[in-house]
């Protein structure tokens, strides 16, 4: 109950300041993504090393405090740059805030599930870890709900300080959940996990699991990002102000999250628990599969759900999306149990930061090369269908990856054989 109340308010914090993000993006279209994508895997670069720094030098408690208490202060600093935005200009804080707020979603968001895998066993994990998402996705919920409520009364700016109150809740709930699991015996959560500073590079190329998470990561991406530029050139035609956009990207995030918070609450579970957490990975691939196929025959036309005219690409985007958040990320999680604490630190944050970024760069790159070869959605899409389907070829290769540990052995995950 405390690892979900702590994840609502990281995510809350994410999603007040999310369609802050997104309405800069939505200010100029899809042409600045790869810049903006670019700078983002550069930061995502030059950290790499720091993270793994930190990681190998301070024990688990000093490492959430410090990573966390960074973010809290910037989001302060950042305040009065959004109070001389029209000064500044959208593309110039854009590309800022842009980069800041990627780096700060998937460093806190990772770090909070390198967090969880090493305090839950396999076998917990499959069973709790849907849940704790679950608090999250309430976050992403009431994060988008406290936007919308407030954008209005109080601007874009002030917006922050409730986003930096919300991630200080959480940074207070996760030292104490660490506290009690190192009172616990046989934890070694007062233990620096040591190590290189780039064994997240390294064991991207020497362990076969972190291999297929890296394709998941980057097959993934692909599909969602191109739904993303997609969305953000329809935000462009169809909303002027800094206020409609940011209402427009904030119902988007309510409607994902609300799909991703019913998948917890049903399907979910039940994969994980009674099929394992592999079929979690194949299950969103060929979903996807399906979504893309339907984007290609009927392209950027609109459908009627509950009495509105709903963009399809909208609607994919939202689908995608849920399966990611409601499905695919529990069950990436759950697998992380299954590896040594090294590989939970530096090799999942390397995947889920760096890797990531990559993928961003190259696919907004890639999607602007195809629209001057005159590609349309139909076929972009079609694109996309290949790409999910490769991914659900790779994602059974994951699940059941010959590297990762058996259940019984994940909770005392070492690089050393167990004394029996």
């Amino acid at each position: 109950m405390l690892s979900a109340l702590a994840f609502f308010f990281v995510m809350t914090s994410y999603y007040i300041v999310r369609p802050v993000r997104d309405q800069l993006s939505g200010a100029v279209g899809s042409s600045s993504l790869p810049l903006f994508y670019g700078a983002v895997l550069v930061v995502m670069l030059l950290l790499t090393p720091v993270f793994g720094m930190l990681v190998a030098r301070f024990p688990r408690r000093q490492l959430l405090g410090w990573s966390y208490s960074f973010f809290i202060v910037c989001l302060l600093v950042f305040v009065p740059a959004f109070m001389a935005q029209d000064r500044i200009g959208a593309r110039t804080l854009g590309v800022i805030f842009f980069v800041w707020v990627s780096v700060f979603n998937l460093f806190v968001v990772s770090l909070f599930w390198s967090f969880m895998a090493d305090i839950f066993s396999s076998g917990q994990a499959r069973m709790v870890f849907s849940l704790i998402a679950l608090g999250g996705m309430a976050g992403a919920i009431f994060g988008p709900l406290v936007t919308k409520l407030l954008v209005q009364l109080i601007g874009v700016a002030p917006l922050l300080v409730v986003s930096a109150l919300a991630l200080g809740m959480s940074l207070v709930l996760l030292l104490r959940l660490s506290a009690q699991h190192d009172r616990q015996p046989g934890s070694r959560g007062e233990e620096a996990i040591g190590g290189s500073l780039w064994a997240g590079i390294k064991e991207l190329w020497s362990r076969p699991f972190l291999r297929y998470m890296a394709l998941l990561m980057l097959f993934g991406d692909g599909i969602g990002t191109l739904a993303y530029a997609l969305v953000a050139d329809y935000a462009k035609m169809h909303f002027t102000s800094a206020i409609a956009r940011t209402e427009f990207y904030n119902d988007l995030d309510l409607a994902t999250n609300l799909f991703g918070a019913s998948l917890q609450l049903t399907l979910t579970p039940v994969l994980l628990v009674r099929r394992g957490a592999g079929w979690g990975l194949v299950l969103p691939a060929l979903v996807n599969v399906v979504l893309l196929l339907v984007a290609a025959v009927c392209g950027g036309g609109s459908l009627l759900l509950f009495g509105c005219q709903v963009p399809l690409l909208a609607l994919m985007l939202v689908m995608t999306r849920g399966f990611a958040y409601g499905m695919t990320k529990p069950a990436v999680d759950a697998l992380y149990t299954r590896v040594p604490r090294e590989t939970r630190y530096k090799g999942k944050n390397f995947v889920e930061t760096a890797v990531w970024r990559f993928g961003d760069v190259v696919v907004t790159g890639a999607v602007s090369g195809l629209r001057l070869l005159g590609w349309g959605i139909g076929g972009m899409a079609l694109l996309g269908a290949g790409v999910a389907a490769l991914a659900a070829v790779v994602a059974r290769r994951a699940g059941w990856s010959h590297d990762l540990m058996p259940d019984e052995h994940a909770r005392v995950a070492t690089d050393e054989p167990s004394s029996a």
